[in-house]
């Protein structure tokens, strides 16, 4: 996996920076619980909800299972309409085959859907080293790239960001990266989405490469399929002469009957929405309409890794709805940014440490971000049990060392020898009382200091509840 946020610190130094910004919170606050009361309200529209998540949950697992059958499929699908189908076992290779692909039709500057799957491989800035500018033209993402930001959220990438501050941002940097902003802008909603509007739109019209994900892979026919609710998506993938795809191989499908699931669970899930206003599918290239080359480039990166293991495989069922992050108080109060990744929230902190591993500071922090609430799980459209694989992970994390684990270690060998003899553990509990006047409020250390930084040490009783017993139950 890309290294663009690796060397960010550990989880609990970002959120605690992140916890002292008040516009952050209020942003995070606002955004968070009106997508989740909306999705609430459209996921209660359907009667056979729960029926629809247990089978986007089995559909995603039997594609796992027989994973390597279904890209040679999808392979042979694509190559049969026209497309060309490259692989990538890294991020590296991945962006020096799209960056060979844009290349080689001589163009220096390409439109992008947004994609998960291009920022988690840090193209943009492999394309930029290269000589080759990459505009976003998602909304979200567009004012993320215009303010030199990083994503914040799976579905609303700038949702961090107030009107306010786009405004700004919009005034400030749209002329450096092509029409500037119209004089006068305010910060409403309308003037602020025409101005990227026009702005975007000679983008549009000139760009002759354009560069996306895809939401499904449909291994029966070779269809890829891209929703979104703008209509900037439909632009890329309809006016460029050449069109390169960059999925994840997780995101294929057996057949084109399995999209009636995901068609009704995504929508409301992550916008609310009974259907999204724009469902684009393409099968390679036809003559006469549409890009005259198609290229799909399905990256690794990981996610076999990740699939060899029993408990944690189930990340790789997530359709990228961020229902997740809507629901999970420690997203509310830390945001994105503090996550490390363009994978944020709950599915953040067990995808990411799988496919990047558990080496850096940051990842190995990731399975901690969470109170184990369960929310996440209650709201996944296809049933990932985000608290198993968080504790699956902590296990895993804490195999591998480090002083922390260590001293936890030497804590609970030393409590089960106390534990294992009473007169001990009794001499111990009396020692405590008598001198618990002396004890303090907080713990020193960087280890147990933090778990005291928030909270109070229970004050030791007067006298051990042993000593109690035999005064007055004897």
């Amino acid at each position: 996996m890309s290294g663009t946020f690796v060397g960010m610190p550990a989880f609990p130094k970002a959120a605690h920076d992140a916890v002292r910004n008040t516009t952050l919170r209020a942003n995070l606050k606002h955004a968070t619980h009106t997508i989740r009361d909306k999705r609430a309200r459209a996921v209660a529209e359907l009667d056979d909800w729960a029926l629809l998540r247990e089978a986007g949950k089995q559909i995603k697992d039997h594609t796992l299972r027989h994973l390597d059958t279904y890209l040679v499929q999808l392979e042979e699908a694509v190559t049969a309409a026209g497309g060309i189908v490259h692989w990538a076992a890294d991020a590296d290779e991945a962006n020096r085959i799209v960056t060979r692909l844009v290349k080689e039709t001589g163009e220096t500057e390409v439109v992008k859907v947004k994609s998960m799957a291009t920022q988690e491989i840090g193209l943009n800035e492999a394309l930029e080293e290269a000589g080759i500018a990459a505009y976003e033209t998602d909304l979200a993402e567009l004012i993320v790239q215009l303010g030199h930001d990083r994503p914040s959220h799976i579905l609303v990438p700038a949702i961090h960001r107030n009107r306010g501050e786009i405004r700004d941002i919009f005034t400030k940097e749209m002329s450096q990266w092509g029409r500037p902003a119209p004089e006068g802008l305010t910060d409403t909603p309308a003037e602020l989405a025409e101005a990227a509007r026009l702005h975007l739109r000679e983008k549009f019209l000139r760009a002759k490469v354009g560069i996306s994900g895809a939401n499904f892979m449909v291994a029966e026919t070779g269809t890829l399929v891209v929703v979104e609710s703008e209509g900037n998506g439909r632009m890329c993938l309809t006016l460029p002469e050449t069109l390169i795809s960059v999925v994840g191989i997780e995101k294929i499908i057996p057949t084109w009957r399995d999209l009636e699931v995901f068609l009704q669970t995504l929508p409301r899930s992550s916008t609310a929405e009974r259907m999204n206003p724009y469902t684009s599918m393409w099968t390679g290239t036809t003559d006469t309409d549409g890009p005259q080359a198609f290229h799909l480039v399905l990256i690794d990166n990981g996610r076999t890794d990740t699939l060899a293991d029993e408990v944690g495989r189930q990340a790789l069922r997530c359709i990228r709805c961020s229902a997740c992050l809507n629901v999970c108080p420690v997203y509310e109060r830390a945001g994105g940014h503090a996550y490390g990744s363009v994978y944020p929230g709950p599915i953040g902190a067990i995808l990411s440490p799988q496919l990047r591993g558990t080496a850096s500071e940051i990842d190995a922090s990731l399975p901690y971000a969470s109170s184990l609430c369960g929310a996440c799980y209650e709201v996944c459209p296809v049933a990932i049990d985000i608290p198993e694989v968080l504790v699956h992970l902590r296990e895993k994390v804490a195999d591998q060392g480090g002083h922390g684990h260590r001293m936890e270690k030497a804590a609970i060998k030393a409590a089960g020898w106390v534990l294992d003899h009473p007169g001990a553990l009794a001499a111990g509990e009396r020692v405590a009382s008598r001198t618990r006047k002396l004890h303090p409020k907080k713990l020193p250390g960087p280890g147990a200091g933090q778990w005291t930084n928030s909270r109070d040490l229970p004050q030791m009783p007067a006298e051990p509840f042993r000593d109690w017993w035999k005064k007055n139950r004897t």
